[in-house]
């Protein structure tokens, strides 16, 4: 299998990852008749992140290697604040 098929494989899979978070994100809010973001969302993001950045670095894309590795830290810090949110809920309770 030639090199070249994997990586556009990697490339895909990661822009299927990354889209699929507005898939989680619209029927989440369809299901609960607002606008929410759920925790699903920000893991395909870092998913779909990683993935994509990986084959950011294999074409040697500096453009989409910031992008992609900038938004790695959104994605991973909004999870730490969502588990930090939910460790206090149950201290409360």
């Amino acid at each position: 299998m030639n090199v070249e098929w994997v990586w556009l494989g990697v490339g895909f899979l990661g822009q299927a990852l990354f889209s699929a978070r507005f898939l989680v994100q619209w029927l989440a809010s369809e299901r609960a008749r607002r606008s929410i973001v759920p925790r699903a969302f920000w893991f395909f993001s870092l998913a779909g992140g990683a993935t994509l950045l990986a084959y950011a670095l294999y074409r040697r894309d500096p453009v989409f290697i910031a992008g992609q590795g900038a938004g790695l830290f959104i994605y991973a810090r909004n999870l730490i604040l969502i588990r930090r949110e939910v460790r206090e809920q149950r201290a409360r309770t």
